[in-house]
């Protein structure tokens, strides 16, 4: 415990004057909180501590005092005369301007003067310079006039090199960037107590942001000096920006410059229109005229400077050198221009000759009048480099360059007018860029709003707006957030702490979460820079060699990756010296590979301390390019090939650019790039290009991109709303169209899109009781619809709607929500969303009954399920019967001509209406003669147009026939479909002709019975009922009928032998006529293959040579055919002489014995017959022949058809033995008609019609009949009669074999008809 008393408070705050400025005020604000200490021995406590502190600041500053330096000044600069002026302005103002000319000193001398004044004590002189290599020379420069070693006195600090040394520096130089830098740890800028703005006319956006910044500060530290100097160019803008600060000139030294106007195109030469090279040769030639000297050319760029050396080199000027002098050069070729030298110079240079660089020994300039100037463009957003016409200011600049060392002339190559017609200074950076990076700095700095601050030129709106743009894009600002000192986001404050532009700083962050950190801070490195590798102008080819090593065909990007890699391998081989000689070799150049090494070194001990972890192994290259896109969102592009060019990307905000040539993706374009720059010179060109996938963009673009909807649709299987998502970033497409859940985009329309798809109309697979119960209700009500053909009895779907809007909650919007949602409900109240019958149906439905729509149709024993349609033009309007195949062969149309009880009132005033007009208008208005008839008919007995015609005739007495109805009138749908499923219930035909499905079905019908009858065998245990290969009979009893039940219904089919050529099977028949002609004969294959004599061959044998070769002329082609046919012609006589066929085994043994016993003879007999019936064959064709008559030829062909039907391959078993005399006597007439047929033409034509007449009528017949039937003998028997007809017409005197007529003919047709 200190025995010293205390000391006051009013003697320690006077004491604090004398002390440093961060001393004064860190005590400072201990002594203000003593005085808030109430007990007094706490505060004694305290006031001890804060006077130990002060007395030892104290020392610090008498150290500092006594080491300050003795200051000369030398005579001879112009500085050196104002002095004294300068010292005093100094001490008198806060703020001082002092402009000069390049050259005069200010700059080494201005900090002296300072020092002189016993500033740079308290804190330091800070002296900031735009450039490194300046705040070096001149940190050198002042030290060696103070006689100190560098780094003491005299301090330097840029990007990479900190010399300073915080007791003993009086001076310090430094970049404006790090004085900025400084701000955001030490806001007051205590650490100085002098301010040097050096070179503040250039007007970089650092500058001006320090001429900002220090016009807020000045008010809160009126201690500190501001001194800013400039070249002549506009210091009273300085001067109104510190409130009229005082300016000092000091003029440069100069010598007269002569300026002559020669602009290109001059009214009275003879070359009207020369251009811009040929100006410069002319202006060359007329200043050597002049003497000795050199010439500084000023040119826009490389291309000009290398056009113009080419030109000026093919002049071979004598003793003449031409240097070219810009950016890109290499180090070495930069530094010739320095070097001293004979003869006479031609520098061709950029404008950074004109005050960055002082080229000596300069007598004449040649001044064009054009730079390229770095600007920002709002449209596309990038930084353009165009070529403008140099301000006043920079023409005179430019002339200033001639007239350091002797008098001078400056060319101008436009005129005086132009000249005055020039703006009068170049737009300050702030202007014309990108203004990110400064409100990053700014916004981290808490230097409040850009529009706000206090700018000497604030920026363009426009460009402020993009700024912010730009580091939104990033993530570096949140939009949303009003308050600018909470706007910053932690992406944002990472950002200001890397010491690169933003967009490159946004990789480095990015890269950290993707393990490529290494990779990209390597990259970011080379993009803050100019590019490393060299293209001389001379060399351009043998450089692109050497540099296609590094090449990748996708990425430009990881070309720089290989060149660092081939850097570190070739450092690690060579000594120093050898790998700067490799540098130049291979055309890299080593200052700016120093450069981006420094760079990286520095991200990378930054990106430490912030805790990004760098990566040991190589990251995949598209982890690299993910990365890097982060930063370069607003650079990527989409191939755009709609006007067949080529070359040609979509960017952001319709920007359209182009793979500058030199990319190494220009010959092989993808469809998506990103791009680090966007330049603008002839077009808008991508210079550093890779390729991309779009998929990539999406997850670091989420708060940018703009998503669009289309199509929100229902989808059974999602059991959601979804719709077609299409992604843009700054109106480049990303996702095309994408399926994506609408639910959470548009809640509202999904709710009502699931409750009107889902729930209304059903379209969901759901295992919600409620759900099924109601759609059966609705399916049973809709049913009562399509049944009594109206729409006007099931409410509409709103109402459903309605329903299901006010139960359903407002979050339900898929199939999912209302899952979770009715998981709980259905507990509470299981019916809460069961439908009402009675809210289903409207009052007008209540006539609707099943008596007259029945669900079910009976035909005997068979029940047919019946359904409805109500669609007008669909094959199944109207009423179905659903028919099994299997019950298909039972089915007969009776009854379906009656229709439904319920549509039979419309069938019947349709038939009605259908009627020829005569009979009709009898019956006016039909639907009441419907009424009536339905009320006095017995429905089903007979066909419905029978017992119409014959119920009507009796209303009104007009008669006429059930034919009269025309039932192709009839609206389809008042007749019934017929559909014919499998036992599955799935439809296998359907059609409103039942017939002419059966007959189309026959094959399935048949196979469907063979399946009936295997089932039934399999489950009965014996064996099929259909056999095949039989050549005996071993099947014991065959049935007359099978039965069995299968589906529910009853079967029924008609089993029988069937001829199969050797062998006979067993199958199946759909009906009897078919039974009984396939079971005649296969009884009479099955007796001849067992019949141990052939009896064909055994009557060959007993006929003479001569009866043989008569009967060789026969239909058959042979006289074997023959006698088959005549054998199986005397099988089927014996057959039915002994009452075949049979059904059983003992049955058929007995009539086989029989058959067998006679079959040879009866052959034998056959065969005589048949002998005789040939030979009057053969005399009618004979006579047929002979006849030869073109008047005839119709009688004649109708000879010729005759006699091809009775005598045919077959025709002996076809017409039977019994039938064969009056064979004979049908071809004996035919013979006849053949005699007298020349004599009497006309009535044999006569005769011949009539008999087509009765043809005719017989074709009829047969097409009535079921098509695939057998036609029945009654039938037949009519062709039989129509032959008879032909005797009694043309051979009367043969006489018929019973009474026949025409008229007899058409009775017995009528009679068969069906």
């Amino acid at each position: 415990m200190s025995t010293h008393p205390a000391p006051a408070l009013g003697a320690l705050a006077p004491r604090l004057t004398e002390l440093s400025l961060r001393d004064a005020h860190r005590l400072g604000r201990r002594l203000e909180g003593a005085r808030k200490i109430r007990k007094p021995e706490a505060r004694a406590a305290v006031l001890a501590e804060i006077e130990a502190e002060v007395s030892k600041a104290e020392e610090r500053m008498a150290g500092r005092r006594s080491r300050v330096p003795a200051i000369t000044y030398p005579e001879q600069l112009p500085v050196s005369q104002k002095k004294a002026e300068i010292a005093a302005a100094i001490r008198d103002h806060q703020v001082v301007i002092v402009a000069g000319e390049t050259g005069s000193g200010k700059t080494t001398q201005i900090p002296k003067i300072c020092l002189e004044l016993g500033r740079g004590v308290r804190g330091m002189i800070g002296h900031t310079q735009p450039r490194r290599i300046a705040a070096r020379t001149v940190a050198e420069r002042v030290a060696e006039e103070l006689d100190t070693p560098l780094g003491e006195a005299v301090g330097w600090k840029v990007r990479f090199t900190d010399q300073v040394n915080p007791d003993a520096t009086f001076i310090k130089l430094m970049t404006d960037g790090i004085l900025l830098a400084e701000i955001q740890t030490d806001r007051e800028l205590r650490a100085y107590d002098t301010i040097i703005i050096d070179e503040a006319h250039e007007r970089s956006l650092n500058i001006d942001f320090l001429l900002g910044y220090l016009a807020q500060l000045l008010p809160q530290r009126p201690d500190l000096k501001v001194v800013i100097t400039s070249a002549t160019i506009d210091p009273e803008r300085f001067s109104r920006h510190f409130g009229d600060a005082p300016i000092i000139e000091v003029s440069g030294r100069t010598y007269p410059v002569e300026v002559r106007y020669r602009p290109l195109l001059e009214e009275d030469s003879e070359d009207a229109d020369r251009d811009q090279i040929t100006a410069i040769t002319d202006a060359v030639e007329e200043l050597m005229a002049e003497g000795k000297g050199d010439i500084l050319v000023f040119l826009s760029g490389e291309r000009e400077i290398r056009d113009t050396a080419d030109a000026l080199t093919k002049k071979q000027y004598r003793f003449t050198e031409i240097l070219p002098l810009y950016a890109r050069l290499s180090h070495a070729e930069q530094h010739r221009v320095f070097q001293p030298h004979t003869g006479r110079r031609i520098v061709l240079a950029t404008n950074v000759a004109e005050t960055s660089l002082t080229v000596p020994g300069i007598k004449y300039v040649i001044d064009p009048g054009f730079a390229r100037i770095s600007r920002y463009s709002h449209r596309t957003k990038v930084q353009r480099l165009p070529i403008e016409p140099v301000s006043q200011a920079s023409a005179n600049q430019r002339k200033g360059r001639c007239g350091r060392t002797s008098d001078g002339i400056c060319i101008r190559l436009y005129s005086e007018e132009d000249f005055l017609a020039r703006p009068e200074f170049t737009d300050a950076e702030i202007l014309r860029t990108n203004l990110a990076s400064v409100i990053l700095q700014m916004t981290a700095a808490g230097l409040g709003d850009i529009e706000k601050f206090p700018f000497i030129d604030p920026p363009d709106h426009r460009n402020i707006r993009d700024g912010v743009q730009l580091l939104q894009e990033l993530g570096a600002l949140d939009p949303a957030q009003k308050d600018p000192r909470k706007r910053l986001t932690e992406t944002g404050r990472k950002l200001a702490q890397l010491p690169v532009d933003p967009r490159l700083a946004r990789m480095v962050l990015e890269a950290d979460r993707n393990g490529c950190a290494r990779e990209v801070m390597v990259i970011a490195a080379a993009l803050s820079i100019q590019d490393p590798r060299e293209r001389p102008a001379d060399k351009q080819t043998q450089a692109d060699q050497q540099h296609a090593r590094f090449k990748d065909e996708t990425s430009d990007f990881l070309a720089y990756l290989n060149l660092w890699r081939y850097i570190r391998e070739q450092q690690k081989e060579r000594g120093s010296s050898s790998f700067r000689r490799m540098c130049k070799q291979e055309y890299l150049n080593f200052l700016r590979i120093r450069e981006w090494q420094d760079i990286y070194t520095q991200l990378r001990t930054v990106a430490k301390q912030m805790g990004i972890h760098l990566n040991e192994d190589d990251a995949p290259a598209d982890r690299v390019h993910v990365s890097l896109l982060a930063g370069l969102l607003s650079h990527i592009g989409m191939k755009d090939v709609k006007d067949g060019n080529k070359n040609e990307y979509l960017g952001a905000r319709n920007a359209k650019f182009a793979i500058f040539p030199g990319s190494a993706l220009f010959r092989k374009q993808p469809r998506f790039v990103m791009s680090a720059e966007l330049v603008e010179t002839s077009r808008l060109w991508a210079r550093v290009n890779a390729r991309i996938e779009p998929e990539w963009v999406e997850p670091l673009a989420g708060h940018l991109v703009k998503r669009t909807y289309s199509e929100p649709h229902w989808e059974k299987d999602q059991a959601a709303v979804m719709a077609y998502e299409k992604v843009t970033l700054y109106g480049v497409p990303i996702v095309a169209q994408r399926k994506v859940n609408y639910g959470r985009i548009d809640p509202e329309t999904s709710r009502e899109l699931f409750i009107r798809n889902a729930l209304v109309e059903g379209d969901w697979r759901t295992h919600h009781k409620f759900f099924a119960d109601n759609r059966r209700l609705l399916s049973e009500v809709e049913e009562l619809e399509h049944r009594a053909r109206r729409r006007d009895i099931v409410v509409d779907d709103e109402t459903l709607f309605d329903f299901y809007d006010q139960r359903v909650p407002e979050h339900v919007v898929s199939g999912a929500h209302f899952d979770s949602w009715w998981k709980r409900k259905r507990h509470e109240q299981p019916d809460f969303l069961d439908f009402e019958r009675e809210m289903l149906i409207r009052e007008s439905a209540e006539a609707v009954t099943k008596a007259d729509y029945p669900d079910t149709w009976r035909q005997g024993q068979l029940k047919f399920r019946v359904t409805y349609q109500f669609e007008p033009g669909a094959d199944a309007d109207g009423v179905t019967v659903h028919i099994p195949l299997q019950v298909l062969n039972q089915v007969t149309g009776e009854g379906f001509d009656w229709q439904i009880p319920g549509l039979r009132e419309e069938l019947v005033t349709e038939l009605i209406r259908s009627l020829p007009k005569p009979i009709r208008r009898n019956y006016v208005p039909a639907p009441n003669y419907a009424k009536a008839f339905l009320e006095r008919a017995v429905p089903l007995q007979e066909p419905l147009t029978v017992t119409m015609a014959r119920e009507l005739k009796r209303m009104v007495g007009v008669p006429f026939e059930a034919d009269d109805f025309d039932w192709a009138k009839v609206p389809d749908h008042l007749r019934v479909t017929f559909r014919i499923v499998d036992e599955r219930r799935r439809k296998l035909a359907e059609d409103k002709d039942l017939e002419a499905l059966k007959l189309r079905l026959k094959p399935k019908a048949r196979k469907a019975l063979s399946q009936a009858a295997a089932a039934t065998a399999v489950r009965q245990g014996g064996e099929s009922l259909e056999r095949k290969g039989l050549t005996d009979w071993t099947i014991g009893t065959l049935t007359r009928v099978f039965e069995t039940r299968r589906a529910g219904q009853p079967v029924k089919a008609y089993p029988a032998l069937v001829d199969d050529g050797d062998t006979v099977s067993v199958r199946l028949f759909d009906t009897e006529p078919e039974q009984a002609e396939a079971m005649w004969k296969g009884t009479r294959r099955l007796i001849l293959r067992n019949i141990p004599v052939n009896p064909a061959k055994f009557a060959s044998d007993k006929l003479t040579n001569a009866q043989k070769l008569a009967l060789s002329a026969n239909p058959h082609g042979s006289v074997q055919a023959l006698f088959d046919d005549c054998a199986t012609a005397a099988a089927d006589k014996l057959i039915a002489d002994f009452g075949g066929p049979v059904w059983d085994e003992e049955s058929y043994r007995k009539l086989y014995d029989k058959v067998r016993a006679e079959i040879v003879d009866t052959t034998v007999r056959t065969v005589a017959q048949v002998q005789q019936v040939l030979a009057a064959w053969q005399a009618c064709e004979r006579r047929l022949k002979a006849v030869r008559s073109p008047a005839l030829l119709p009688n004649l062909q109708d000879v010729r058809r005759q006699l091809d039907a009775l005598v045919k391959p077959g025709f002996v078993t076809e017409s039977g033995l019994r039938r064969l005399p009056d064979l004979m006597r049908y071809l004996v007439a035919a013979d006849r008609r053949l005699q007298q047929m020349p004599t009497n033409v006309q009535r044999d034509t006569t005769r011949m019609e009539k008999v087509h007449e009765m043809q005719d009528e017989y074709a009829w017949l047969l097409e009535q009949l079921p098509q695939g039937r057998p036609v029945p003998s009654s039938v037949l028997d009519i062709r039989w009669m129509i032959e008879e007809l032909r005797v009694s017409y043309f051979a009367h005197a043969l006489g018929t074999a019973y009474p026949v007529s025409d008229k007899r003919i058409v009775k017995a047709i009528d009679a068969a008809a069906p």
